[in-house]
């Protein structure tokens, strides 16, 4: 049992966290205690950030690391740990920004609502622990369009690199017919992931009725294959039941090293080009929070934009780097006009199907039992607290979920995936891309491209186009639809009136007309756990949409629009992998396009959204890029 050997270090790491103040030597609060140039910079001390930071310090020692951080270290509880009731927010949780959309036209003017981590370990802190990859079709078409090696062969040695696998007990794996693959891991990284030691006592009914709808259990989606129902495992700790985050394996868990300082609580203005964007690498300059001291960070090597998919393109366009004409717009000199550089944003998106049950529902313990059964609840923090964590607040979100196929989903699929090529080679594409972009040539290039890749993608019976994650069916039961590869592009752009407030999100979920297709193809099939023996053993009564709204496209569509959720928080894309022609803003290399001694290394980088959450996928992509930065330095 790998785990074993660690198991004491972490618990220590978790008090460590736990406390006010962190005593390590490489905890920086003010310009005062910084060397006068760091040979790296990483920017954001988040998921990627902290990853790259501790593989670069421990294979180059002597080059000196600087990471700096607008959060700083906070506890970082479960999703579902004492004191909470089932998914209630935690009062100890790790600070959150929290964004609200521009009004989205497409949906009835509703916003979407998104969070990510502020905080020493960024959102691998504050997520869901829903520790999933995509499918290896999803990495493939990454690298079609990035003309890249960022296929699935060259970043599933990263996926299995990133984490300790922990297999569960034989005992607990009968209980709830676990399965996996070890194959699929195999790696000894500082991030846990396992299957929790409990599920709802209902977790078993919606599988039965997937399986009675023809969706097929796959023995592991972690592999590259991922297409069917879904065991998936949690980030967290298989002793305590912990949260596992970057925060933890790759800051608090690595011994203090003499070339690793993080600063917190500051804030990365932009980055300074003082001879033009070839005589990098950049100056970076520097706002504290605390006295809001303005200061300039020398960098001998290059810095590493790590701030995530809304505030690295924000750094980037206060820096001059970003579409031409909304700098002009926004009062700033063009350094280099790419613009890619906050474009091409894209989420998860979608709406529920909704039921309720005629029959009696007996089912024990069930996640209503958190709120109203005070000995329950006293029984399942005692468990928690065991030296072995059991009982339900081991659970996280839940560790199970169907990924379906579009094929697999609608006959008419191909009706679907006509439109989408006729729209990439009418010149029609175009008319659905943000305003300020829509007459670049290379963004439109580079939209084209996506969309016929996308359309091979959601052709292929492999590929899912459909998640519905779930860990309970009790009453009033919920699916949802979540719509995988939206064709749909939105914007993060900065606030025209204060450059250092948060910047504006345009999600224009809807706008291109395709995704409602695909929306009404995913709610008609959901529909079809009604008729399963299970479900109408149950007496499971439809709320929403309902037969009638559901045979009309247009009431069907009106309820999508009122009902679909427009962010599952797996924000990505702003600042893509693709050539220069097509709107890319990074190479394959990492490095931005006509800047010197400038990477970035988050879920900006992706092309498109993979079928996944993003968590896994962020380590990875920070593992690699961590081994080709240091393949350059080297």
């Amino acid at each position: 049992m790998r785990f074993l050997g660690t198991t004491l270090a972490s618990l220590a790491a978790l008090a460590l966290a736990g406390a006010t103040a962190v005593p390590t030597a490489n905890l920086k609060r003010h310009v005062s205690q910084l060397r006068n140039s760091y040979d790296f910079v990483i920017v954001g001390g988040g998921t990627t950030g902290l990853t790259v930071a501790n593989r670069l310090t421990g294979a180059l020692p002597s080059k000196n690391t600087l990471v700096i951080e607008y959060g700083d270290v906070h506890f970082a509880p479960g999703l579902f740990d004492p004191p909470t009731n089932w998914i209630t927010p935690h009062p100890d949780a790790a600070p959150t920004w929290d964004f609200l959309s521009l009004p989205n036209p497409e949906m009835g003017n509703r916003t979407a609502f998104v969070q990510a981590g502020q905080v020493v370990g960024g959102s691998s802190a504050v997520n869901g622990m829903f520790f999933d990859r995509g499918s290896h079709l999803d990495h493939d078409a990454w690298a079609d369009v990035a003309g890249s090696n960022w296929n699935w062969d060259s970043i599933f040695p990263y996926f299995r690199k990133a984490v300790t696998f922990t297999e569960p007990p034989s005992a607990i794996a009968q209980r709830y017919n676990y399965t996996w693959d070890v194959s699929a891991y195999g790696g000894a990284g500082p991030i846990y992931s396992t299957f929790p030691p409990f599920q709802w006592a209902d977790q078993a009914v919606l599988d039965k009725a997937w399986r009675e709808m023809g969706i097929r259990p796959a023995t592991e989606c972690a592999g590259g294959d991922k297409e069917g129902i879904c065991w998936v495992p949690a980030s967290q700790h298989p002793v305590t039941g912990r949260r596992s985050h970057a925060g933890l394996g790759h800051y608090a868990d690595v011994p203090p090293r003499a070339n690793y300082h993080l600063l917190v609580n500051h804030q990365v203005v932009r980055v300074l080009y003082p001879n033009g964007p070839k005589s990098g690498p950049p100056l970076v300059e520097v706002r504290s929070l605390v006295d809001n001291q303005l200061f300039n960070m020398t960098v001998s090597g290059e810095v590493i934009m790590a701030a995530g998919v809304f505030h690295t393109p924000t750094v980037l366009q206060r820096s001059g780097i970003g579409p031409s004409s909304f700098l002009n717009d926004a009062g700033i000199a063009v350094v280099l006009d790419l613009p890619g550089v906050g474009s091409n944003l894209q989420d998860h998106a979608g709406p529920p199907v909704t039921w309720n049950y005629s029959q009696p529902y007996e089912y024990f313990p069930l996640p209503s039992e958190m709120a109203r059964n005070a000995s329950f609840k006293a029984e399942a923090t005692a468990a928690f607290d065991q030296p072995t964590a059991h009982g339900p607040y081991t659970l996280a979100g839940g560790n199970s979920a169907i990924y379906v196929s579009l094929p697999h989903i609608t006959a008419q699929y191909k009706d679907i995936t006509k439109k989408i090529r006729r729209m990439a080679t009418d010149g029609t594409a175009a008319s659905y891309l943000p305003p300020d972009i829509r007459s670049n040539a290379a963004m439109i290039a580079g939209y084209k491209q996506q969309l016929l890749v996308l359309a091979e993608l959601l052709e292929n019976p492999s590929a899912p186009s459909l998640e519905t994650p779930w860990t309970s069916s009790e009453p009033p039961g919920r699916a949802w639809a979540f719509l995988l590869h939206p064709l749909s592009r939105g914007t993060v752009r900065l606030n025209l009136t204060d450059h250092l407030a948060q910047p504006l999100l345009d999600y224009r979920a809807g706008s291109n007309p395709i995704d409602f297709d695909i929306h009404l193809a995913q709610v008609r099939f959901l529909r079809g756990l009604f008729n399963t023996p299970t479900m109408q053993q149950h007496g499971a009564t439809e709320i929403g949409p309902g037969a009638t709204v559901a045979a009309d496209d247009q009431a069907l569509r009106k309820y999508i629009k009122e009902q679909t959720y427009l962010s599952f928080f797996h924000p990505c894309c702003t600042a893509a992998m693709m050539p220069k022609p097509k709107g890319g803003v990074i190479g394959p290399d990492l490095k931005v396009h006509g800047a010197k001694g400038l990477r970035v290394v988050d879920m900006s980088i992706m092309p498109f959204l993979p079928a996944a959450h993003l968590s896994a996928t962020a380590y990875a992509v920070a593992e690699k890029a961590a081994d080709i930065i240091i393949g350059d330095w080297n």
